[in-house]
């Protein structure tokens, strides 16, 4: 004791952190102390008799701790938060808080204080703490609202997936098993030197995040990044990741053994924690990214739909955008979904008056009845030729992607200004093209057949003469190996296409040349 007054040096035992005055220059330095040592995960005793009763999982249950054990362990990477060049510190005061949310911010604190998460800080930034409803179990988590801070961000373009290139590759499983993991951002470490530009202020004081912390604008992207790294060997295989989502599949109940196997280890290996509670395994059918995955194909979350159903009609663009977002997930179970909802964007143009008509208010209602009954779609199998058939008209495109009689995907657009006034041919040659584009990743390198309602289009193939655009349009098509076929009636009536398709007329394309890539 004599050593720290003789050296100025002053303990706070209850904020854990040491303070240093120089008796030379007055300058104080400030070293926060660890809150908490890692400890052993524990398991809850109820969800450890459970897990003793799933195969495979009985094995692992470790992985599934009542709580985190502490501070995540040091790894290869860490969170950090680049800066714009110039950018100097930036702190807000913190927001007003009714005074049970007051009791609650005290409570939280102090709990992960404990955990070792956050500690006081004398950091010069500083974002305002808020709290948001938790949907799944109701009460309330504290966030951060750090868009000061990510204004000056360096943005990290780590890609997240698209949530259809996920499911493509399911084609064939029938087993299947989901994980969550446990509060999966409090589980990476920032980096030391950007532990003071995660600060928040509170009526209590300013503390700093030593884990990664939910708003900040890189976290998505990275915690991507690390779960593919931990599972690169295994990703469309029979893993699929969606950030801290975790989809194991198989074709057989032997094979996701030995899957869920490998998974539950990389987990243990990488010290990363789930939430029993929100795990389930060896399903038939599992409910996963807001839609339903079986062996018969993907549906719609009906569950997930609840909240279109449930909207009111909307008042301003900005709602209008909003129900277009939340419906438009879905827009690949919906046959000319961009046809139906014209009335509504049309509103949404610059200039455009918003008067909501009895056409806008049927294409709502459409919308919302289209999404309770949209159909199970197929899971493509690549190794078999695929079925497009194409339709436009003087609003839009609209095409169906299927497969030995089972639709894939529906896709539709509407046509952009210069468009409206292409020819009829071109509008239907359009519609090829938007199909070849939109599905590319299916059918580049495999055999397709094109189904048209417009004889005009053969003759796009064997006119000598050609426009720069239709040029343009063909030399694109020449690198799918698809034939043309042309029907009477709407193509985008399937059942109709389907029962003319031994009747059709049979149309080769110009020479065709398989590209496996580009």
């Amino acid at each position: 004791m004599d050593w720290m007054k003789e050296h100025n040096v002053l303990l706070d035992i209850t904020s854990r952190i040491v303070q240093i005055k120089s008796s030379k220059s007055g300058k104080v330095m400030h070293i926060h102390l660890p809150s908490h040592r890692r400890s052993p995960p524990t398991v809850n005793a109820t969800e450890a008799q459970l897990i003793k009763k799933i195969p495979v999982v009985s094995d692992f249950p470790d992985v599934f701790p009542e709580e985190l054990p502490g501070l995540p362990p040091d790894r290869n990477v860490e969170f950090a938060i680049e800066l714009v060049p110039g950018t100097a510190p930036v702190s807000k005061r913190p927001y007003r808080m009714a005074p049970d949310e007051l009791k609650e911010l005290k409570t939280q604190l102090q709990e992960q204080l404990d955990k070792g998460f956050i500690r006081p800080s004398s950091s010069p930034w500083g974002c305002p703490a808020l709290f948001v409803e938790k949907k799944d179990q109701g009460g309330k988590r504290l966030c951060v609202d750090y868009r000061p801070l990510n204004v000056v961000t360096v943005k990290n373009k780590y890609p997240l997936p698209h949530i259809d290139i996920l499911f493509d590759q399911l084609g064939g499983a029938t087993v299947f098993s989901k994980i969550d993991l446990r509060s999966g951002y409090h589980q990476i470490k920032v980096r030391e030197e950007d532990i003071p530009k995660t600060a928040f202020s509170t009526r209590y004081g300013l503390y700093e995040y030593l884990v990664m912390s939910f708003g900040l604008t890189n976290a998505p992207a990275f915690f991507m990044y690390l779960m593919n790294s931990v599972f690169m060997n295994e990703l469309d295989k029979f893993v699929v990741v969606f950030i801290d989502d975790i989809l194991v599949y198989s074709k057989n109940e032997k094979e996701h053994e030995e899957h869920l196997r490998i998974v539950l280890s990389r987990l243990r290996e990488h010290k990363l924690y789930a939430k029993f509670s929100k795990c389930a395994f060896w399903l038939k059918e599992v409910a996963f990214l807001g839609h339903i995955l079986s062996a018969k194909g993907v549906a719609v979350d009906p569950s997930k739909v609840e909240d279109v159903l449930n909207w009111k009609q909307p008042q301003t663009v900005t709602e209008i955008w909003s129900f277009l977002g939340l419906a438009g997930y879905y827009r690949r179970f919906i046959k000319d979904f961009s046809k139906i909802a014209k009335p509504m964007t049309a509103l949404t143009q610059k200039n455009a008056k918003f008067a909501w008509s009895p056409k806008c208010e049927e294409a709502f209602g459409t919308l919302k009845k289209l999404l309770t009954s949209a159909p199970v779609l197929a899971q493509p199998d690549i190794t078999k030729p695929f079925d497009v058939y194409c339709d436009a008209s003087g609003s839009g495109l609209g095409c169906v992607l299927m497969q030995e009689g089972r639709v894939i995907a529906y896709a539709s657009c509407q046509l952009r200004k210069h468009e409206v006034n292409y020819p009829t041919h071109d509008l239907e040659l359009l519609a090829v093209v938007y199909a070849l584009k939109k599905w590319r990743h299916y059918l580049l390198g495999n055999t397709c057949h094109i189904y048209t309602d417009h004889k005009s289009l053969k003759y796009i193939f064997t006119q000598p003469e050609l426009n720069m655009r239709q040029r343009r349009w063909l030399e694109l098509i020449k690198d799918y190996d698809l034939e043309v076929h042309y029907h009477p009636g709407k193509a985008n009536v399937v059942a109709d296409a389907l029962s003319r398709k031994a009747h059709c007329n049979f149309i080769e394309a110009r020479p065709t040349v398989r590209v496996l890539s580009l």
